[in-house]
């Protein structure tokens, strides 16, 4: 084996596959997206307010008409949505009562027949150890005392 011999390491750049850079993805572009939709949305809202102004009573009429329906429609769909909300609470219900809560006491009743089999291999297996190595450790002080060792 040779001493002194310069060490070379060779580093390559780690290859990424097919259309993928170092740049993180849509990071500044969803606020801005965000950002110009809503600009956008507000727009037409104020576009709109502002023509049926100006419009005739025919067609506000008109215009009230339509948003009262699609109220009613809304009104609808968030009715249907409570309900299936509703039936997937009671679901979640009816899952913790017959599947987790078993889990639970099997795991408890585990729990305790561990607590069991550490406090009986504590009294039985322990507790004498330690007491033959306190009488162990007694009786070798005893005979360093009666009999020192000579230096």
């Amino acid at each position: 084996m040779e001493e002194n011999q310069p060490v070379s390491q060779t580093f390559s750049t780690p290859t990424l596959p097919a259309g993928e850079s170092m740049q993180p993805t849509g990071s500044r572009k969803a606020p801005i997206g965000w950002i110009i939709g809503l600009v956008v949305v507000l727009a037409v809202i104020i576009t709109g307010v502002v023509l049926l102004l100006r419009a005739d009573n025919d067609t506000t009429a008109r215009v009230r008409d339509v948003f009262i329906i699609f109220m009613a429609l809304e009104s609808l769909v968030i009715g249907v949505a409570l309900v299936i909300l509703i039936v997937q609470l009671a679901t979640l219900i009816n899952l913790l009562n017959n599947e987790i809560r078993p889990i639970i006491h099997a795991t408890n009743d585990t729990v305790n027949t561990i607590k069991g089999t550490v406090v009986f291999l504590s009294d039985n297996l322990s507790e004498p150890v330690i007491k033959l190595n306190e009488t162990l450790a007694a009786i070798a002080k005893f005979f360093q005392i009666v009999w020192p060792r000579k230096r």
